[in-house]
């Protein structure tokens, strides 16, 4: 294979790459999608042990079997994530997918306090970003920084939910940020999310929008968290603004969802207490040379991921297949952007073409490029397809 350089995708694997059991997907031309793993720098094939990653990662000690497998090498990594940028990546070539496929994509919304008061200034704001930074004056005064230190659920925040009532300022984000029930929605359908290279979609009606850097939990369908990766819930931040209702227009686009690179799983050298240890770096790069960078501290997140996991399903809920989870964002930008036709103190938008890159040194990196949804490229393989290309399998 001889793909061009791309230095965007130089530096995608963690850190630890070498000591990591990662697992993804692969699109392999003759075959369709193949469940693969990244060892020591080279791809290797795992559909001999499952046809689908879904089935694969609902084995007891999956992690265990997937590290002593010895499938086919299918390639350097390096050169087939290489290949899975928008503007090379080819049906036609062998190139890097989102590391999941049947299971279901579930987001926890509200989830630190930074976000929670930009969701609060977003509803108040009725999803007009030119009115934000008088709206988030007004809340902050009333509410300060405070919520840090509210366990949800408790007996504290249900007694400042009564004051902020009396005060007038109590939201339906307040509601999910400090109250006992978790907000947890469907991000995306089975198959739709987007992998490292993609382009990712903005509703081409969407004035006021941003990334939003997450861990993303990899749930088995006993509800067992047995992995973390990387993702991007890309918000309108004016559609959900108006009206929360418009939830699904705002979150659930075309490309819309990033996932990626590949999936850790846990291990003896990996677990559920690194991942709340973790910290993801963000960078958007313009075309015209803006630059917005930030970090997020999973310490600061105010429910434990294992709270959301068991609120989002149980004996309540069942995902036969497994469940994707991302666990909210502390970032909600605010650093103004000068766009054409756009006055100053309306914050952050996206523009297209931006680049956006979402870095945690113990899960690596996605990057991916932004354009509308209606650009980029459409969703056409779905379950149906993979069904298709599974019967031809044998």
């Amino acid at each position: 294979m001889n793909t061009p350089l791309i230095p965007e995708l130089n530096d995608v694997l963690p850190l630890d790459a070498d000591q990591a059991t990662l697992v993804g997907r692969l699109w392999d031309p003759h075959r369709g999608p193949v469940p693969i793993k990244v060892q020591h720098g080279r791809i290797h094939d795992l559909s001999t042990l499952a046809p689908t990653l879904s089935q694969l990662l609902a084995w007891p000690d999956a992690a265990k079997a997937i590290a002593a497998h010895t499938g086919a090498d299918l390639g350097s990594a390096h050169e087939l994530i290489q290949a899975s940028r928008f503007d090379v990546a080819s049906d036609a070539a062998a190139h890097v997918l989102a590391p999941c496929d049947l299971h279901a994509i579930k987001a926890a919304g509200v989830t630190f306090v930074a976000s929670m008061l930009e969701r609060v200034i977003e509803e108040r704001a009725r999803g007009d970003a030119t009115r934000a930074q008088s709206v988030r004056e007004a809340v902050q005064a009333v509410m300060g920084e405070d919520l840090r230190a509210v366990k949800p659920g408790s007996a504290q925040a249900a007694e400042l939910k009564r004051v902020l009532i009396e005060q007038g300022v109590w939201s339906q984000y307040l509601e999910v940020g400090i109250g006992p029930d978790a907000e947890v929605f469907t991000k995306s359908q089975p198959m739709s999310a987007v992998g490292v290279g993609a382009e990712i979609g903005i509703h081409a009606g969407s004035e006021w929008n941003n990334p939003e850097p997450e861990v993303v939990l990899c749930v088995s369908p006993q509800g067992e968290v047995i992995g973390a990766t990387l993702g991007n819930d890309v918000n309108l931040r004016d559609f959900e603004g108006r009206s929360a209702l418009l939830l699904g227009k705002a979150k659930d686009n075309n490309a819309s969802c990033a996932i990626g690179p590949f999936i850790r799983l846990f291990d003896a050298r990996f677990g559920l207490d690194d991942v709340l240890g973790l910290q993801l770096e963000l960078q958007v790069l313009g075309t015209e040379g803006y630059e917005l960078q930030g970090m997020s501290a999973m310490s600061q997140i105010s429910r434990h991921p294992l709270d959301i996991v068991r609120q989002a399903m149980g004996a309540h809920h069942q995902y036969p297949d497994g469940m994707m989870l991302f666990l909210g964002t502390l970032f909600a930008p605010t650093q103004d952007r000068p766009l054409p036709g756009r006055a100053s103190g309306q914050g952050f938008t996206h523009r297209v073409g931006d680049r956006v890159r979402i870095h945690s040194p113990r899960l690596g990196t996605l990057t991916n490029w932004v354009n509308t949804s209606d650009q980029v490229k459409p969703w056409t393989y779905g379950v149906g397809a993979l069904i298709a290309d599974l019967i031809k399998r044998g």
